[in-house]
């Protein structure tokens, strides 16, 4: 008999591995931070025992959830300014609010109300773009959460840098400050095309592939986007980052609403992927991403909320309802975006699209050990036909019951163990009042 450090027991596995096996009455053993046996729970129980043990009869264990592109610390404008164009909201509210509030107590008491609530909900790993992002990384390392992080680059200042060399040498020092830590990973996000010079774009490529990370922006998400940018940069705007160099499998683009045909054969032939947000896009009325299209030419395509300014939340089973539902209605299509699908995208392909994919995503033995219940004993969830069809047309981030981050328990019975979620709600409300202030609201 070995020992090991967690055992959770009795619940339908979901493994979400390459054959989608599902283990009814299942075990998945944890040592450290590894999985090490996924199988009957007759069988694990014969092999291995342990001091902790999470039944989860009536459950559903399955990888936790990997939202691929969220603000975290933007918990903070939450309902701040609602039913708005993109570029209005960004030009006239967004930006504004940020320049006279973002400091690293915002930075840091929003990331961690989005950690707070991403745990709740069974999110395990996020991707950030924002401001202060030490910060960030500072509220998740503490709350227990994987991440893959970056410092917002622009052409102009932000809160925390004067120019964009100063940006790149923050994110560089991130990069070496965070490079042996088991949660936290850097990445290199230059915020968009429209506003990131030609040369900060290619010095962000090349300190990407200096340190091995990913290259991560903004592409594509409004129609008046595409247009504009076509027009000042005389060509297609993934042809413009294909001739700059910066198109290939390390590349994460958020959004991708306005990809045309050729543009998705590029995102193919070169590798680089997409993450969709689908309740952002249908808030700023940006459009439907191309999604069925871009899973048709074997492009890796994850899924993400957004930012808490224009979802208004970070419930990631929320995100895959809306997005199976969302592409069905817009090609009059029920077969589109299965309930298996939407699932994979937001596991197993939002770990592949941030680099993580031999690592989470998946329920297997030499994995990390990310693991979420999903408490199916409830009305809404009763009768269970298909555990696929439940979680991504009738589960809430409200049915999520224990979550484990890197073999460790975050969440036990619905009671957060790493964070004081009073303390962060008082927090980022004193925050509130500045931000209203400083606005005339």
């Amino acid at each position: 008999m070995q020992e090991v450090d967690i055992i959770l027991e009795g619940g339908t596995i979901l493994t979400l591995d390459d054959s989608d096996t599902i283990i009814p009455s299942g075990a998945v053993a944890i040592r450290e931070d590894t999985i090490v046996a996924v199988g009957p729970r007759s069988d694990v129980a014969g092999r291995y025992r342990s001091r902790t043990v999470v039944e989860a009869t009536n459950h559903v264990i399955m990888p936790g959830l990997v939202n691929a592109h969220t603000h975290a610390a933007m918990t903070c404008f939450r309902g701040i300014a609602d039913d708005l164009e993109l570029m209005e909201w960004l030009n006239k509210y967004i930006f504004p609010a940020e320049a006279k509030n973002v400091d690293p107590e915002l930075a840091y008491w929003g990331s961690m109300l989005a950690c707070v609530e991403m745990i709740r909900s069974g999110t395990t790993t996020f991707c950030d773009m924002y401001i202060f992002e030490d910060e960030t990384a500072k509220a998740a390392s503490l709350a227990g959460m994987r991440c893959l992080l970056g410092e917002v680059l622009f052409d102009f200042p932000s809160p925390n840098f004067k120019t964009p060399d100063e940006g790149l040498a923050c994110t560089k020092n991130l990069i070496e400050k965070w490079a042996k830590d088991p949660l936290v990973r850097i990445t290199v996000e230059p915020h968009a095309l429209y506003t990131c010079s030609e040369g900060l774009l290619k010095k962000s490529k090349a300190l990407a592939d200096r340190y091995g990370v990913p290259l991560a922006l903004h592409l594509l998400e409004t129609k008046s986007e595409r247009e504009s940018l076509a027009e000042k940069l005389g060509c297609s705007p993934v042809k413009y980052l294909h001739e700059a160099g910066l198109l290939d499998e390390n590349l994460v683009a958020f959004h991708g609403v306005w990809l045309e045909a050729e543009d998705i054969a590029m995102f193919a032939r070169s590798g680089a992927k997409v993450a969709h947000n689908p309740e952002s896009n249908m808030k700023l009325a940006s459009g439907v991403a191309p999604v069925p299209d871009l899973q048709a030419a074997g492009v890796t395509v994850a899924l993400g909320t957004d930012g808490c300014a224009s979802n208004n939340n970070l419930d990631m089973f929320q995100e895959m309802d809306t997005a199976a539902k969302l592409h069905k209605a817009f090609r009059l299509d029920p077969t589109v975006m299965s309930a298996g699908t939407v699932l994979k995208m937001a596991t197993r392909n939002g770990a592949r699209a941030l680099g993580m994919g031999d690592e989470v995503g998946a329920l297997q033995p030499g994995m990390k050990a990310d693991v979420i219940t999903v408490d199916f004993n409830s009305p809404h969830l009763t009768p269970v036909y298909s555990e696929h069809s439940h979680l991504v047309y009738c589960a809430s981030g409200a049915d999520v019951d224990t979550v484990v981050i890197n073999g460790r328990i975050v969440m036990r019975n619905r009671k957060l163990l790493t964070v004081d979620e009073e303390e962060v709600m008082e927090r980022v409300n004193r925050i509130a009042r500045r931000i209203r202030a400083s606005l005339g609201m």
